[in-house]
């Protein structure tokens, strides 16, 4: 037998709109019994006073016809049947007193006294105290939902007003963490000093703070890399072309090695850079997967194996899709094993090769600049993402977990 599942209630129930109009329901109407209560005891405590004291007055009028052997007025008896039980017992004793009960279907005050052993009872009407008493509850009772609804309305409206300057801010947090450093809370609250502030607009005044501050030093960062790079740019070239005069041989080799190897470096750093300026600009056309992916292996001039499971024509840059793709295939044969394969299906390119796949900080995180489980510098995977994201692709990457296991990259492109 199944567990039975735990009752989840629904999402709104967690949001601050509702949690504060519970709060303020609860809080209603605990303020609204308690001073329901507090009236409606001192009210009919007064009634029943006033009833008593009347009831009271008019035994002692009774008592003195009894005493003076004139007939008793009307409503009064020597007794009586209907005298609840208690009274009677306390008229008996030799006491006299009051008690509320029914007579005839009719709410009554009865007051009750000794006489020769005997009880002397007389009634006053109690229906209208009664009708008081209770249009004071329904009073009380009525007014109490009108100030539940109306405080709950102000209430809503005043948490809505701020609940929206949250969600306005946190939607700014969004954009912020998607790569958008210019998005801005810029609550009004926060423009003038000298104005008050609440909670609200100092968290979003902090943030923006902190937007602002993060936005100077990426921009910094990114100018000393975009900087860095240029100017090596120059010394690297002279220094390829002087390479170019050493007399051949294996040190020769490896200098030039060298120097392309920064030149690669110089170029995929001004890369990143533009990447990360945010200025690129999307050349779209037209253009067949499959086709495009052949040539991207005949271009990387490896053993790369290409399976068109299902074409498509896919509008997009060429040149940037080639970009990335040639940097997936680069990567699976530089740092995995043979066979890299290719797979076409729809607008969903592969990229496997059968090594031991990608890391596991790779695969959660996506690529990390100057990072790489081998050789190289880590930047071909890093300016693939950002290619990809330019053209509007997502780029994943996994381990193969079918027969054979290694790296699986999946690109996959805005269908046409």
């Amino acid at each position: 037998m199944r567990p039975a599942k735990p009752l989840r209630l629904p999402a709104w129930t967690a949001t601050l709109t509702w949690k504060s109009a519970c709060f303020i329901v609860v809080m209603c109407c605990s303020l609204a019994a308690v001073l329901g209560a507090l009236v409606h005891v001192e009210v009919t405590r007064q009634t029943v006073a006033t009833a008593r004291e009347k009831a009271l007055g008019r035994l002692l009028e009774v008592s003195r016809a009894y005493e003076a052997g004139e007939p008793l007025p009307r409503g009064s008896w020597l007794d009586p049947a209907g005298l609840p039980p208690e009274l009677r017992k306390l008229a008996v004793s030799g006491r006299r007193g009051t008690v509320v009960a029914d007579h005839r279907g009719r709410p009554t005050m009865w007051a009750a006294g000794p006489a020769d052993g005997r009880a002397l009872a007389t009634t006053v009407d109690y229906g209208q105290s009664a009708r008081t008493i209770s249009g004071l509850d329904n009073a009380i009772i009525g007014s109490s939902l009108l100030a539940i609804g109306g405080t709950l309305l102000v209430g809503a409206f005043a948490v809505t007003r701020v609940t929206r300057r949250l969600h306005l801010t946190a939607a700014v947090a969004r954009r912020i963490t998607q790569g958008d450093l210019d998005a801005r809370v810029d609550d009004p609250r926060t423009r003038t000093p000298s104005r008050h502030q609440d909670e609200v607009a100092t968290v979003a005044a902090a943030l923006d703070t902190m937007a602002g501050s993060l936005q100077s030093k990426l921009e910094s960062e990114r100018r000393f890399t975009a900087d860095v790079a240029h100017e090596l740019r120059t010394p690297l070239t002279g220094l390829q072309a002087a390479s170019e005069l050493l007399p051949e041989g294996r040190p020769t080799e490896l200098v030039r090695e060298r120097v392309r190897t920064m030149r690669q470096l110089t170029e995929d750093l001004l890369e990143i850079s533009r990447l990360d300026s945010g200025s690129e600009v999307v050349e779209s056309d037209l253009h067949q997967l499959g086709r495009l992916v052949r040539r991207v292996v005949r271009a990387s001039g490896t053993d790369s194996e290409v399976v068109i499971v299902r074409d498509a024509h896919v509008e997009t840059d060429r040149r940037r899709l080639e970009r990335v793709l040639g940097n997936l295939v680069a990567n699976a044969h530089k740092h995995g094993r043979p066979p890299v394969v290719l797979t076409v299906n729809g607008p969903v390119v592969t990229v496997r090769d059968h090594g031991d796949g990608f890391p596991e900080y790779l695969a959660a995180h996506g690529p990390q600049r100057f990072r790489s489980g081998g050789k190289g510098h880590g930047l071909g995977l890093t300016i693939a993402v950002g290619q990809a994201a330019v053209i509007g692709a997502r780029l994943e990457f996994r381990t193969a977990e079918d027969g054979g296991g290694g790296g699986l990259a999946v690109l996959r492109l805005p269908g046409h």
